[in-house]
């Protein structure tokens, strides 16, 4: 298998050097030459296969000849140490919890696959790998974490000061080691600038082997469609249709899922869930796409105004608006939708959400009401509830248990350096980190 770029499609190169590199030389992102469709037998056995089965039958055809099979199953394990389990919320309405892993958040899934894939790489090459990352919320963690300690790999994560939830925050900045936090005086969006700007700085990239764990990097989006495949194999009712709600943000989740449908999983439409950040349901109505600033939300992981994967959309679709809309509807909801929801949901059904499921089941609610078609509702649960626990306390009244592994991150000691959105004032900082 080989990947080009979204900027140019005869630019191609291997799956070693998409991963190592991250972004393409032309700023495009990666993309594989063909999305394989898998085969009918594979589709036929799907509910008697366990996760880790799925998982690398489905990452089989993207690595190709590149990654034995014997290394891919040990990634594929290393990937899977926790389930991802599909809750029925109420008729019609389930949650595929993605919040099981280390960092409790789905990011989890990519973030530990693309360290062993990195690391079989690195082996191969004479150079430490440093990881440019930048997080709105949990990819942070979920990097920090799936990294830490791997020889010859050190993380540089950027993050906006003030606008990650203090969980979020202890999760990434408390662990030392291989791993240094830089807290920027800005936005998501002027992490994500810095980040790409260093990639394309040709002193940078002379002196050091800089790659990203963003969804950017496309060893990411290849483990997060695992777990729509597991959702499908373990639905409720097989004789219905399926609609899968995505909470989005940069929208590697939901190429993720597109990736599924394109490999032959049936699913009949995708929900984009956002937050005020609408410039994708915004794109959807009118078909023009205009990033803008991204503005802060309880659902922070979502608090993006120029999503990277919105490429990857659009060389999928060739650019054609009708296309897109046949599989994707976007609805955008607010705070106060989201408050609602999180109160509404929990008084029914017992069950909590966090800001960014609750965003999700809106959008699901949304369309099986639109559709009055007798569907499978799937939303994702990015995280769990505890991650949000002011927020969702304040909503609810009573007090979120605290799960014993983010209690743990809670009591580390906060371990940043502070730098300004200037990019030659990061970049003077990450010299001096990098030594």
């Amino acid at each position: 298998m080989k990947y080009y770029s979204t900027n140019n499609r005869t630019l191609f190169t291997t799956l070693k050097d998409a991963v190592l590199t991250g972004l393409a030389t032309d700023n495009g992102l990666y993309m594989p030459e063909r999305i394989p469709v898998l085969p009918a037998e594979f589709f036929r056995g799907l509910h008697e296969m366990d996760f880790k089965e799925i998982a690398t039958a489905v990452a089989a055809p993207f690595t190709g000849d590149e990654i034995p099979e014997e290394e891919l199953r040990r990634i594929v394990t290393h990937t899977l140490q926790f389930d991802a389990p599909l809750v029925n919320v109420e008729d019609n309405v389930s949650a595929l919890e993605l919040f099981h892993g280390p960092t409790m958040a789905f990011k989890d899934f990519g973030a530990r696959f693309m360290s062993q894939l990195l690391r079989y790489f690195a082996a191969q090459i004479n150079r430490e790998i440093v990881i440019l990352v930048a997080t709105s919320g949990d990819t942070g963690s979920a990097v920090a974490n799936g990294f830490l300690n791997v020889p010859g790999i050190r993380v540089i994560v950027l993050y906006p000061s003030g606008k990650v939830s203090e969980i979020q925050e202890k999760q990434f900045t408390t662990l030392g080691g291989n791993v240094v936090a830089l807290e920027v005086e800005g936005t998501f969006d002027d992490c994500q600038r810095l980040v790409k700007t260093a990639f394309l700085d040709p002193a940078l990239r002379e002196q050091y082997f800089l790659t990203s764990a963003n969804s950017i990097n496309i060893a990411r989006l290849i483990p997060q469609s695992f777990y729509y495949f597991q959702a499908y194999a373990r639905r409720n009712r097989r004789d219905r249709n399926v609609i899968f709600s995505v909470p989005s943000g940069n929208f590697g989740n939901l190429t993720a899922g597109l990736f599924a449908k394109r490999m032959g999983l049936p699913v009949t439409r995708f929900v984009a869930a956002t937050n005020i950040n609408d410039v994708v349901p915004q794109y959807l109505v009118n078909g023009v796409m205009k990033p803008r600033p991204s503005v802060q939300t309880l659902s922070n992981a979502m608090d993006v105004g120029n999503p990277s994967n919105f490429a990857r959309i659009m060389d999928l679709y060739n650019s054609d608006i009708d296309a897109v809309r046949k599989d994707i509807a976007g609805y955008s909801f607010t705070d106060e939708e989201t408050r609602t929801t999180i109160k509404k949901v929990a008084d029914a059904t017992g069950y909590v959400l966090d800001p960014h499921g609750a965003i999700g089941y809106l959008g699901l609610k949304k369309i099986l009401a639109e559709s009055g078609a007798d569907e499978n509702g799937i939303f994702l649960g990015t995280a769990h509830p505890a991650k949000f626990k002011d927020v969702v306390e304040d909503v609810l009244g009573r007090t979120i248990p605290l799960p014993e592994t983010l209690e743990n991150f809670v009591r580390g000691h906060k371990q940043t350096v502070p730098v300004s959105s200037d990019y030659d004032d990061f970049k003077i900082e990450l010299e001096e980190q990098l030594g």
